[in-house]
């Protein structure tokens, strides 16, 4: 049966944020949607974690949104990160979204003051009522400190424009519930969980390995798609390994920004209180890269 946003189905990107001597590096922006573009993405996810959306002043989320969505040109859809622990800051950068030209927005759980269910619900229908293109909800107690139980996002679901769940709980009964109770489009957020997901009735995955391997997540959600189970689990176990030892080595973005650094696709420039990899671990991320054949 089709999901509430189908249109969205397959491989999202949560886009790193390029820095260069501290400020946005808007041509490396530029040439990281068109990366995305060519490889048949299905929409670039700008401003999230990724993103190091924590660290960019207001003017710097704003334009940040809106060039990636000048960059997109129509080409790929935007979902704009638009989440914050304040209601009233998630309103207003949602409604920035929406008039620069955003397909749909990305709401994390809000974090630090872990508000009560109830609190999570009128949040999240305070922003739906604000804005008309569709809401993603992004559920992950990792990062916020508390989980959106899965009956207050089902009962999110009766609300129109809520369509969509970036699930990174990493819970698998936490996706059954939702799919099973609602036509919301469930996307994984873990690379990992990608295809156990989509088992399940998920209809994609919101990417981090996807800034440099697109094709080949685009591939797995394919292979599934069709019908090809054997030619899904291929893919399935060709990128978990990368996939685990890439993330396990330090927060997101830290190992994937360094990564695109050794592939030649950014600066791997960081903003505190994000740090560099040490070298450690900076060997075990190039060894991971080399076993994967995607670096020298």
């Amino acid at each position: 049966m089709p999901t509430r946003s189908e249109d969205f189905a397959g491989l999202s990107v949560a886009m790193i944020t390029p820095f260069k001597n501290g400020a946005v590096d808007y041509d490396a922006l530029q040439n990281q949607v068109e990366f995305q573009v060519a490889a048949g993405t299905t929409a670039i996810v700008p401003v999230g974690t990724t993103g190091e959306s924590p660290t960019l002043s207001h003017e710097e989320h704003h334009k940040v949104v809106a060039a990636m969505i000048e960059a997109a040109a129509g080409r790929i859809k935007v979902m704009a990160g638009t989440g914050s622990n304040s209601t009233a800051e998630a309103i207003s950068l949602s409604q920035h979204a929406e008039k620069a030209g955003a397909d749909a927005v990305l709401l994390v759980g809000p974090y630090y003051n872990k508000p009560m269910q109830e609190g999570f619900y009128q949040h999240f229908k305070a922003v739906a009522e604000s804005i008309n293109i569709p809401i993603c909800i992004y559920n992950i107690p990792g990062r916020t400190g508390k989980i959106i139980d899965a009956q207050t996002i089902i009962r999110l679901a009766e609300i129109k424009n809520i369509t969509m769940v970036k699930e990174a709980t990493g819970q698998m009964d936490m996706a059954s519930q939702i799919i099973s109770a609602t036509d919301l489009t469930v996307l994984s957020g873990d690379d990992s969980l990608t295809l156990p997901f989509m088992s399940l009735g998920a209809r994609g995955v919101v990417s981090v390995v996807g800034n440099f391997i697109p094709k080949d997540m685009i591939a797995l959600c394919k292979a599934f798609d069709s019908g090809n189970l054997v030619e899904a689990q291929k893919w399935h176990h060709r990128l978990f390994p990368l996939c685990r030892d890439m993330l396990s080595l330090a927060t997101n973005p830290i190992p994937v920004k360094a990564a695109m650094k050794m592939l030649g696709r950014d600066t791997g420039e960081l903003r505190l209180p994000l740090t560099p990899l040490d070298e450690t671990s900076r060997l075990k991320l190039q060894n991971a890269l080399k076993n994967y054949g995607i670096l020298n």
